[in-house]
């Protein structure tokens, strides 16, 4: 990395707008109160609003400007976090005020914990007949979030992203908490921060929202993550409008890159491309060398090619299926970028016997007559849990059946009729369950195990019968490699071949 003057100098800093992260459970409203604020806030006389997604956005509020990272529930803000690339400065909880905390609740509060980041709760649906915020509040502080109209530092408000109501409260509780962070910015110093979105545009190269966090921004800037460089040819700002300069925390849309950027990266402006080059050169030999893909010895392995719309999208599908059980099977995803699935992906998926699977993207006419040819699967989605299913599914079915012991019954011995080289009849009586012709059994004399056989006929009264139940007297033909003798139990069970589960 090139050398920089860490001394910061405080005439410089002049305060800058804060940056907002929406969170909470699925269904609960996050992408509903977004929405419900462009509404409000961004007018159709603005460059006719928001013209497609790209990751962030800027809203003025009392004359004062906020940005919103808007990505579906910003699944990578996590990975971003754990990258040591800080998104956002305020988060905004949102809970559904008719159903209250749920799992996902949970999952945010411990983001926003983790993060360190103050947070403001949104209890959404008030409009609803069955809505009890005061419940979502008692919730709340069972998870350790104290609002403040029950004692506690928690800001929160009363919403309702259907109707509109209480979004502009909302919205000045950010400005509030905003003022009291004191949130400062150098715009005179080289601009850094993060990639919030990145995709690849058939008319346009690798795209890619930046999100300034510090410094400024320029056309014409060199700039360089750890997987891609490139001078900014185009600069512009969340509504598609030219700019020559961003500072900080400005969302910004960059082309210029040589290749699609990855989500959560860091960027930093660089004084030459050479430069920005032997920073990811660098970068790349450290993670070569970091990163080695270890599965033990006779362990099955599942690869993967994942391709997705935006880069967003892959980083978050990506850590969903890092979550999945791979105590039997390993999952090892091959390939993870953006763009239709082609050629070159199902030759890879052939060599390395993988499976594609991709999200929002489409299969090129060459890529689908090559898959069918050569027996590659491919499977495409729009919904992330579907897919995520799908691999599970496939992890499933290539770990295989397994067999399974299922204990059925125990008789102790009361008397022995007949020896013979390796058969016994066995008399007895049945204390547990039930036994039943055809199962396996297991011989214990006290605590000890003596051998197993199994059972070739059973009877009853001196009849042939299928099964005897606990407290019946039978008779069993026992076949084994071991001689039961009085007193011994006999314990009966079944194997059976069960689909396998991860």
């Amino acid at each position: 990395m090139e050398e920089k003057n860490e001394q910061k100098n405080t005439a410089d800093l002049q305060p800058r707008q804060p940056v907002i992260v929406v969170l909470g459970h699925v269904d609960h409203g996050k992408s509903s109160l977004l929405e419900a604020i462009k509404d409000l806030k961004i007018t159709s006389k603005e460059s006719g609003g928001i013209t497609q997604h790209i990751g962030a956005y800027e809203i003025e509020h009392k004359d004062k400007k906020i940005t919103f990272i808007d990505t579906p529930g910003h699944e990578a803000f996590s990975a971003m976090r754990s990258r040591g690339a800080k998104v956002a400065d305020i988060a905004i909880l949102v809970v559904a005020a008719e159903e209250g905390i749920k799992p996902q609740t949970k999952e945010a509060i411990s983001h926003i914990k983790k993060a360190g980041i103050p947070f403001v709760v949104a209890i959404n649906k008030i409009d609803k007949p069955e809505a009890d915020p005061e419940r979502v509040k008692r919730d709340l502080s069972q998870q350790g979030v104290q609002v403040e109209s029950l004692g506690g530092d928690v800001p929160s408000a009363n919403i309702s992203a259907k109707t509109k109501q209480g979004i502009d409260e909302l919205l000045e509780l950010i400005l509030l908490i905003s003022e009291m962070e004191e949130l400062k910015g150098n715009p005179q110093k080289p601009g850094e921060g993060v990639i919030i979105e990145s995709y690849l545009d058939s008319k346009r190269g690798p795209t890619a929202t930046l999100l300034v966090r510090d410094g400024c921004l320029g056309a014409g800037d060199i700039v360089a993550t750890r997987s891609a460089s490139g001078k900014i040819r185009i600069l512009e700002n969340f509504q598609g409008e030219s700019l020559k300069k961003a500072g900080p925390s400005m969302p910004v849309i960059v082309i210029g890159f040589e290749t699609v950027p990855q989500v959560g990266e860091k960027f930093e402006v660089y004084s030459s491309l050479e430069n920005a080059q032997k920073y990811i050169e660098k970068k790349e030999r450290k993670e070569d060398e970091g990163e080695v893909f270890f599965v033990e010895e006779g362990k099955k392995v599942l690869n993967l090619i994942l391709k997705s719309d935006v880069q967003g999208s892959t980083e978050a599908i990506s850590e969903s299926l890092k979550g999945l059980p791979q105590e039997k099977i390993a999952l090892r995803i091959l390939k993870g970028d953006v763009g239709d699935i082609g050629e070159s992906d199902v030759k890879l998926a052939k060599s390395s016997k993988a499976s594609i699977v991709g999200f929002r993207v489409k299969i090129t006419p060459t890529a689908a007559v090559l898959a069918e040819r050569d027996g590659v699967r491919i499977k495409t989605f729009d919904i992330i849990y579907e897919l995520i299913q799908e691999v599970r599914q496939i992890m499933e079915k290539n770990v295989g059946s397994e067999k399974v012991r299922v204990d059925v019954g125990k008789m102790k011995a009361v008397a022995i009729f007949l020896t013979e080289k390796n058969r016994q009849i066995v008399g007895g009586k049945v204390i547990e369950g039930e036994i039943r012709k055809g199962t396996q059994i297991e011989v214990f004399r006290g605590e000890d195990y003596i051998g197993k056989g199994r059972i070739v006929s059973l009877q009853r009264n001196k009849k042939t019968v299928d099964k005897a139940a606990k407290g019946e007297e039978c008779g069993v033909l026992y076949e084994g490699d071991v001689k039961v003798q009085e007193g011994d139990v006999l314990h009966f069970f079944t194997e059976e071949s069960r689909k396998g589960t991860l």
